[in-house]
């Protein structure tokens, strides 16, 4: 496994605890597969994009990133998890990043995450902004949160693609059957980095719909190849929409 590299500011007990306790307590229910650690930049600022598959997937691609990149992440999450009392205090002092969507707060999350790259972390998001609607686990098309962070900042911008964790707390999960469904197996995961998305041509241009909606789409084929390489099988259908902004199709697609 990577060794840790930390700065200054992310050395303290909450990333102690978090960095040689909860991560690692994770391990025995997981058989992980990991490939294209060397993508993830060893030091200095970057933006990581994954899809999103299950509430688990922070535990998984956390792990990749720290045990496989020897990298910590900070992750953009919902706000109302940050208000969760005990918890959203240990986040914050961890250095995750609260999304106050639909609020006048909305654009605090983009400052932070902007200056967290520009400090030399690794800002991670999940660019279709919710589990996906695809009932073949196929990613949607994204938000363009992810790209704006990496054209800003000139930072990297790597995508990741995780299969498994729509196994360990299935999407359609209640809260009762998660943990005995956690704790009475082994869950086969597979987490893959690809090289940096090619945005050469972006950078230095306004931020307007065109560039951030090319380098979105740039950012969730790369996303798509991926997974693809790990199923072994392509999607039978173009991506679905979000589902904040268009209606759910009741077609099934792809293979599962």
């Amino acid at each position: 496994m990577a060794k840790i590299s930390l700065d200054a500011g992310e050395r303290n007990a909450v990333v102690s605890v978090i960095t040689n306790a909860v991560a690692p307590a994770v391990a025995p229910w997981l058989r992980e597969t990991w490939r294209g650690a060397e993508h993830v930049p060893a030091t200095g600022g970057a933006v990581i994009a994954a899809n999103h598959l299950s509430y688990s997937d922070p535990f998984v691609i956390g792990r990749f990133l720290l045990y496989g990149a020897g990298r910590l992440p900070h992750f953009l999450g919902k706000a109302e998890v940050f208000a969760v009392p005990v918890l959203g205090p240990l986040l914050r002092r961890a250095g995750q990043i609260p999304v106050h969507r639909g609020t006048a707060r909305a654009k605090d999350s983009f400052v932070e995450a902007v200056d967290a790259v520009a400090a030399g972390r690794l800002v991670c998001l999940l660019p279709e902004g919710t589990l996906t609607r695809d009932r073949a686990f196929w990613p949607m098309t994204g938000k363009s949160g992810a790209a704006r962070i990496a054209l800003t900042t000139g930072a990297p911008l790597v995508t990741v693609a995780m299969w498994g964790p729509e196994r360990i707390i299935p999407p359609t999960s209640r809260a009762r059957h998660v943990v005995p469904h956690l704790l009475t197996r082994r869950h086969d995961v597979t987490v893959v980095a690809g090289e940096p998305v090619d945005l050469d041509d972006l950078r230095g241009r306004d931020l307007d719909t065109e560039v951030l909606t090319e380098a979105t789409r740039r950012l969730m084929a790369a996303i798509l190849e991926l997974l693809c390489e790990i199923r072994g099988e392509r999607p039978g259908a173009p991506p679905l929409d979000n589902p904040r902004t268009v209606s759910r199709p009741t077609d099934a697609r792809g293979t599962r």
